[in-house]
């Protein structure tokens, strides 16, 4: 039985820290020289401690993770595919020098559901666009992070740990964390999981795919971008999927600019990925975004929609396309956030983030030069895919 009360030095075999820790006990900050023996055992996060008085002083708070893991049990539920939830480590905290949304400590987000009522859409203004942009290239750094991180083995919370500490190390606050309840600060996505996946401790698989959300709320202003990668070696039908999805958005991407009707990327998303027989999401769309983390218009992403509108000079939102394998259906687990394929198949999306111009559109979120290759890109066409782009921050001086 392992001493509860004793931290130790890291074995050879246990998990290294990437860059050195501050103590996680309350109120220190010290550089964390220990681990927490049960939480390697456990095969919990690696919990950092500057020495034994702050471990024991914390362990009574500290010590209730590793009962809840040991309490842990899958939910008697009729599962749609092979995927499992796992156990799902504490919500990370926030320092009060970050700017944060209405809703970071009730859950609730009161100003976007005063502006639902009244359904307007956004026009935003040269300044806050300057603003928003900002957001969303934190945002895309941030996502290019997490694209790194993707490998066999990474546990979803340690790409959550890594992806929370960036955007506070940035400034910046998780726009999904406590968003009506979330406990995490982006979604982690895998295989049958179509969009809003908790991250938690299970280890990726070779053979997976992963969408990885990112979402970022800086000086007032929201930025959220995702894309769906694979792990390891994985099937040329999930590659094709993970492709096909991609290309479905740069798809309805062409067609943004002013007078475009709102309905009309459904069609073009349909259209492409209908070629390959897969299918189009229908309870989840595209949103505006900016101010407020959602908002007007909604951007349905399948044919034949009943989107009332037309693009305006100024107007930002995301499309983000949820395309799946077999049947567009969805459930959801008990968790009352993760969706779910209804047969099990694999689901794959990726989102934008963009600004309608004069004479066009802006791509907010765009990939840069500097960004993780797709799987199917070769150095002579990076730089000329549809939303890649080099680093430029002239615009936001």
């Amino acid at each position: 039985m392992a001493d509860a009360g004793t931290a130790s030095k890291p074995s050879e075999s246990a998990p290294k820290a990437e860059k050195v820790r501050t103590c996680q006990a309350s109120g220190c900050t010290n550089p964390a020289k220990l681990q927490c023996p049960n939480c390697i055992t456990l095969k919990l996060p690696p919990a950092h401690f500057c020495g034994q008085e702050c471990f024991k002083n914390d362990w009574k708070v500290h010590n209730q993770i590793h009962k809840d893991k040991k309490a842990f049990v899958p939910w008697s539920y009729p599962y749609t595919g092979p995927l499992r939830p796992d156990f799902v480590t504490p919500m990370r905290t926030v320092p009060p020098t970050i700017q944060c949304p209405d809703y970071h400590l009730t859950g609730v987000p009161l100003t976007e559901q005063k502006a639902k009522a009244q359904a307007q859409i956004p026009i935003y203004t040269a300044k806050q666009i300057k603003g928003i942009r900002a957001a969303c290239h934190l945002g895309r750094d941030i996502l290019d992070l997490a694209h790194r991180m993707v490998k066999p083995g990474v546990t979803t919370d340690e790409i959550d740990r890594v992806v929370h500490e960036a955007i506070i190390e940035r400034g910046a606050y998780p726009s999904p964390l406590n968003y009506n309840g979330f406990p995490k600060s982006c979604c982690t996505s895998v295989n049958e999981v179509i969009c809003h996946g908790i991250p938690d401790c299970r280890e990726l698989q070779d053979g997976d795919i992963v969408n990885v959300d990112i979402s970022v709320y800086y000086k007032g202003y929201h930025g959220d971008l995702n894309e769906t990668y694979p792990v390891g070696t994985v099937d040329l039908k999930h590659l094709d999927l993970i492709h096909a999805t991609h290309d479905s958005l740069a798809k309805a991407i062409e067609l943004v600019k002013p007078g475009v009707m709102i309905r009309d990327f459904g069609e073009a998303i349909t259209k492409h990925v209908s070629k390959f027989g897969f299918s189009v999401v229908r309870s989840y769309c595209g949103h505006g975004i900016g101010e407020l983390f959602h908002c007007a218009p909604n951007i349905p992403h399948y044919a034949k929609n009943k989107a009332i509108g037309s693009l305006k000079p100024g107007m930002i939102f995301t499309i983000e396309p949820m395309i799946n394998e077999g049947t567009w259906r969805d459930k959801l687990w008990p968790d009352d956030w993760t969706s779910v394929t209804v047969d099990g198949m694999r689901s794959a999306q990726f989102e934008h983030q963009m600004l309608v111009t004069q004479s066009g559109v802006e791509v907010l979120t765009q990939r840069t030069k500097n960004s993780p290759r797709f799987f199917w890109e070769t150095e002579e066409s990076h730089a000329q895919l549809p939303d890649a782009a080099p680093e430029d921050d002239s615009k936001d001086e």
